[in-house]
């Protein structure tokens, strides 16, 4: 564990805390006093809230609370209590849940099961480079966000959205984990980029080497550099292949968005990643439509609304406003 940590500060205590209600509310005999306890906690300090949805993350991510949780209700009814209350078992317990908790974090960190770092990081309308504490930096496009765990047995990100460029930090005894949908990317040290839309996924391999697997392979598959692999929920492994211009997959980089001679279909998620409401196709042979161009990552929205220039399509609203792409029927043949 962190050696900091042997001298106690303000902010360990709230960890502490953190710690101690998370065990508290998930647990079967918590009682609506404790719940009461934990909503003034809460609400006492802005940092206690951070902290106890940080906390709740890692012991989510480590396995170590149940699937169904507790419903943490925050306006209870009221319910009223004896004047008077023997404070002194309440206090006993309370000290031991604290003196367990130290034990408690040595053991995770031992067994592998708790991290002893923990990072979040997001980027919305501008794109951010971070680091990682393991000295590894990562890139973050526009609405992106990942978090990082540190365990005694490997370094693990978790990509919920977006796009991010890595730069990692070699270590041969401390793999370095990618965790995307529902499959996750394996190296010690290289420089690849990781594509994220709703459930699909794209790896590009720039330097180095990973390991590639889904949700349904086993073993994974390697990429070597200008490799790609991709894949969605459900895929039994992912789809590999050598690409020449495997840049266009990093143009984010300088702001740009290069859809090379694409179908509408292959298209739309890459676009859609950056607008608020995904552009829809009306129909499949819509989808069969090709586009070409680069375009700016802040004016997509801008790209959209002057598609009918530029291909047979106009465009038409669903009932939940998000714009449809219809494609235009090219006139009968003559002849």
């Amino acid at each position: 564990m962190n050696q900091d940590r042997l001298n106690p500060s303000p902010d360990d205590a709230i960890t502490d805390a953190a710690a101690h209600w998370c065990m508290r509310l998930h647990a079967d005999d918590c009682t609506l006093v404790e719940r009461e306890a934990f909503a003034r906690w809460l609400a006492a300090d802005p940092r206690h809230a951070d902290e106890y949805q940080a906390m709740l993350e890692i012991w989510q991510t480590a396995d170590l609370l149940p699937r169904t949780a507790t419903v943490i209700d925050f306006n209870p009814p009221a319910q009223r209590l004896p004047q008077r209350r023997n404070w002194r078992p309440l206090a006993s317990a309370a000290a031991l849940a604290l003196l367990a908790l130290p034990l408690a974090g040595w053991v995770g960190w031992e067994q592998g099961w708790l991290p002893n770092h923990y990072q979040h990081f997001s980027a919305s309308d501008n794109t951010q480079t971070v680091q990682l504490s393991d000295g590894s930096t990562v890139e973050l496009n526009l609405n992106s966000e990942l978090t990082y765990l540190n365990y005694k047995d490997r370094r693990q990100v978790t990509l919920k959205r977006g796009e991010a460029f890595f730069k990692v930090q070699h270590d041969s005894a401390h793999p370095f984990i990618v965790q995307a949908a529902h499959g996750q990317t394996r190296v010690t040290g290289t420089q690849f980029n990781v594509w994220k839309y709703e459930d699909q996924v794209k790896v590009t391999l720039v330097q180095g080497s990973v390991l590639v697997s889904s949700n349904g392979s086993t073993g994974g598959y390697r990429l070597g550099p200008g490799m790609q692999a991709s894949y969605r929920t459900g895929d039994f492994e992912p789809q590999m292949a050598q690409s020449d211009d495997y840049g266009n997959s990093l143009a984010w980089r300088s702001g740009k968005l290069v859809l090379d001679n694409l179908s509408l279909e292959q298209a739309l998620p890459v676009i859609n990643r950056y607008l608020e409401k995904p552009l829809l196709l009306a129909d499949a042979s819509t989808g069969r439509i090709r586009i070409s161009g680069i375009y700016n990552t802040r004016e997509v929205g801008r790209l959209v609304d002057n598609l009918p220039k530029v291909l047979p399509v106009y465009l038409t609203r669903s009932k939940d406003g998000s714009t449809v792409l219809n494609g235009i029927s090219p006139p009968p043949d003559k002849g």
